[in-house]
């Protein structure tokens, strides 16, 4: 990346995940969201084009791009459907921390399936008492011989009920952050069981639930990484997975400026088109604006997650805060700018708007951004 551009083939890719959008995803998403129909052939034709394994090296099967490459593609879908792009998203991050910390046996054993997405992973770490504070997790994993006991129970969980394999953050050793281990867990293994599906505001077209976990036995082999890495792996696996909710914000975001300025140039008031105001110009202004800076600041960020850059967790905290407060401020005043017909399911505004809601709240809520940002400045 020079210093203000993308690379040729940065832009190819960009250019694929958009091509792949306006024919699989944009056409059908009023309808997925409508009826809260789980597009899996869609996500699986996603799949085809290496999305399903992003960022897993191509040892194991992945396409190997870095971060900045993988919000180029979110981003892009989200200009579709930023829940089914944030569901894409999700399975990458568990199958990236299988790859990046997994022995050989479990990459083995779980990666050629998920690469091609024929099975789906979802990442468990949210608990009914363990939100934000995410170290304060209950589910316990006691050995008994060459297995793991789990006993416990996941909240929020995207893809639950309908994906196979969990990488679940639980308990092996003493309170707080040490003593939390990662461990891999199957949907048809004995104990598993959903909760069922959320009634949830936006999100519609990705199902989430409960897990439950009452004395499943996991081959110890599942676990991924040593015991008591756990809650450093599931922070590394946030630093990618917030900016990739970010990117998602800025697709959705993007797509509601485009479709404001179409309706702002054919909708009349007052004998002329309301983009000839300049107040409507001048809120457009300001949505790209913003926008734009939002874009930058979360590109950069990537770039330092990919290179591992000792601020990576800072610009990747500072840059998720900035991208879903941005996205859900410009898609509330296209809303605006729509009017009446904005609050209508005929245009794509409120679903974008319902579905950029819950960006500021998962992957570590924009509260706890500002405190890693200040938390690290403050050090």
């Amino acid at each position: 990346m020079t210093q203000f551009d993308l690379t040729e083939d940065q832009r190819a890719i960009q250019e694929m995940a958009q091509r792949f959008t306006a024919d699989a995803i944009t056409p059908h998403a009023a309808e997925w969201d409508e009826k809260h129909i789980f597009p899996r052939d869609t996500i699986r034709a996603a799949a085809d084009l290496g999305f399903g394994g992003i960022y897993v090296s191509e040892e194991s099967g992945g396409i190997g791009l870095g971060r900045l490459e993988s919000a180029l593609i979110m981003e892009a879908m989200a200009y579709g459907c930023p829940s089914t792009s944030a569901f894409i998203s999700i399975h990458n991050m568990g199958a990236w921390m299988i790859d990046r910390f997994g022995n050989q046996a479990v990459k083995d054993k779980y990666l050629p399936d998920l690469v091609p997405m024929a099975r789906m992973a979802s990442y468990c770490l949210t608990e009914a008492g363990a939100g934000s504070d995410a170290a304060a997790l209950k589910t316990k994993a006691v050995r008994d011989g060459d297995h793991y006991v789990v006993t416990g129970s996941k909240q929020f969980i995207s893809g639950g009920g309908e994906n196979d394999v969990y990488v679940v953050m639980v308990r092996t050793g003493e309170d707080g952050p040490k003593g939390i281990s990662c461990l891999v867990i199957e949907k048809d293994m004995e104990g598993v069981s959903f909760g069922a599906q959320e009634r949830k505001l936006g999100w519609h077209s990705q199902p989430t639930a409960q897990v439950n976990f009452d004395a499943v036995r996991v081959p110890m082999e599942n676990r991924v990484g040593a015991e008591g890495e756990g809650f450093r792996i599931a922070m590394m696996g946030l630093d990618g997975g917030r900016l990739n909710i970010g990117a998602c914000s800025l697709g959705g975001a993007q797509r509601c400026i485009d479709e404001s300025v179409r309706y702002t140039k054919d909708r009349k008031q007052f004998g002329q088109s309301i983009a000839d105001f300049q107040n409507t110009q001048f809120t457009l202004a300001d949505m790209q604006t913003e926008l734009e800076a939002a874009r930058t600041l979360l590109y950069a960020a990537a770039v330092k997650v990919t290179d591992n850059a000792p601020d990576k967790t800072r610009f990747a905290a500072m840059a998720k805060r900035f991208a879903t407060d941005t996205g859900s401020s410009v898609v509330d005043r296209a809303l605006q700018l729509h009017g009446g017909y904005g609050y209508l399911m005929d245009y794509p505004i409120e679903r974008i708007w319902r579905d950029l809601r819950v960006h500021s709240i998962l992957e570590g809520t924009n509260q706890v951004m500002r405190m890693i940002v200040a938390r690290d400045m403050l050090r």
